[in-house]
């Protein structure tokens, strides 16, 4: 089993940056591709970014090339979603989320291990 937990989340203005990380235990994810997703009010849960299993591989949604880059520490059993130039319409809780599979991946149905989730709120 794999548990993930959230954190770096709060209330920033338009234009300022932030940092999520997600780390995980229980066992390593070293060989696990890994994800962050987000679920605004109202809305359904939508893919972000994810990267691959050795970092070699990274995939974003459309809405945040450009502004936030995805990233893993192997010794710290961690990944990172560095957001910049956050924009009101990026408040929303952020989900990280880790896949039985080395290959990157994109669908929600296909991360196995999820988060709690951290409220990321920007402010216009």
């Amino acid at each position: 089993q794999v548990q993930l937990v959230e954190s770096g989340g709060g209330l920033v203005q338009a234009g300022d940056s932030l940092r999520l990380s997600c780390a995980a235990s229980g066992r390593t994810v070293s060989s696990s591709s890994m994800g962050w997703f987000r679920q605004a009010p109202g809305k359904e849960r939508e893919f972000v970014a994810a990267i691959s299993w050795n970092g070699g591989g990274k995939n974003y949604a459309d809405f945040v090339k450009g502004r936030f880059t995805i990233s893993r520490d192997y010794a710290k059993n961690t990944h990172y979603l560095q957001m910049n130039s956050l924009k009101p319409e990026d408040t929303a809780v952020y989900y990280c989320a880790a896949t039985d599979t080395w290959a990157i991946r994109t669908s929600i149905r296909e991360f196995k291990y999820w988060g709690q989730g951290t409220q990321v709120t920007v402010s216009s």
